[in-house]
């Protein structure tokens, strides 16, 4: 079954527009309130993140975000009871990394981001090969497991990830961490154009992906974008007002982009 993120950015991609996912810190202060900014500025799934203690994938605005969430007490339970109170009309996915799911069990885990109203669950550090337990409990629970595609991945191997990938395939725009660049990394629109040509499910770009500018560009060879450190940085550095702005000058460059 086609789950709520899929969904959403399937009735995007069929009117001839292009996938928003901004990243989005929980249990940073005021991180509600940025979800909800960008929900209301033209996003089409946002993603939340459950910070850890060691972010394998994030770089320093992320870590810093995610410590800063860590200190004052966010925890997986607290973000999704926090969670339980948005009112947003947009699909939530969390990512997390594989030692808050399997501290919890696959099941549990899956069960309580269904109940909290979360559709999708990003692990980056959750292989395929090592993926089936999770992945078994969340199509039971009806959370979308959104598999990365990595810019070393062979030709044989892409498509074993979109097979198992629910909601949208991660194509990962480079090899590193998370992270503001000053220009998109050739990697990102090779990858995207390679994960496009073995599957019909939707291919968002992700990571690296900085401003308005590159999201265009990322989504010439894509169906969209997520976004995260430079949502971060305007969350931390301006608020839920500065990333409504953001995010609504990413919607709107997408939109007025010939395709």
């Amino acid at each position: 079954m086609t789950g709520k993120i899929e969904t959403a950015l399937r009735r995007t991609i069929d009117a001839g527009g292009k996938g928003l996912v901004p990243y989005i810190t929980g249990g940073y202060p005021g991180w509600i309130d940025s979800v909800r900014a960008c929900a209301a500025n033209g996003a089409n799934a946002i993603e939340i993140g459950i910070p850890f203690s060691d972010p394998v994938m994030d770089g320093p605005i992320i870590q810093q975000s995610s410590q800063v969430a860590l200190d004052a007490g966010a925890t997986p339970i607290s973000i999704l009871q926090e969670i339980r109170t948005l009112d947003v009309d947009v699909p939530l996915a969390v990512m997390c990394y594989y030692n808050t799911v399997f501290h919890a069990g696959h099941e549990r885990f899956a069960e309580s981001l269904a109940a909290a109203g979360v559709s999708g669950a990003i692990i980056p550090d959750l292989p395929l090969e090592e993926a089936g337990d999770w992945c078994t409990a969340a199509d039971a629970a009806g959370i979308e497991t959104i598999m990365l595609a990595a810019p070393t991945a062979p030709d044989a191997r892409l498509p074993l990830v979109v097979a198992r990938a629910r909601g949208f395939v991660y194509s990962v725009g480079l090899l590193g961490v998370t992270g503001e660049r000053s220009e998109l990394s050739s990697t990102a629109t090779t990858l995207a154009a390679r994960v496009k040509k073995v599957t019909d499910k939707p291919v968002l770009v992700g990571v690296g992906v900085s401003n308005a500018e590159q999201a265009v560009e990322a989504s010439r060879v894509s169906d969209g974008v997520i976004m995260g450190a430079a949502v971060v940085r305007r969350m931390i550095e301006g608020g839920s007002e500065a990333v409504g702005d953001f995010v609504s000058g990413v919607r709107k460059a997408l939109d007025a982009a010939t395709w």
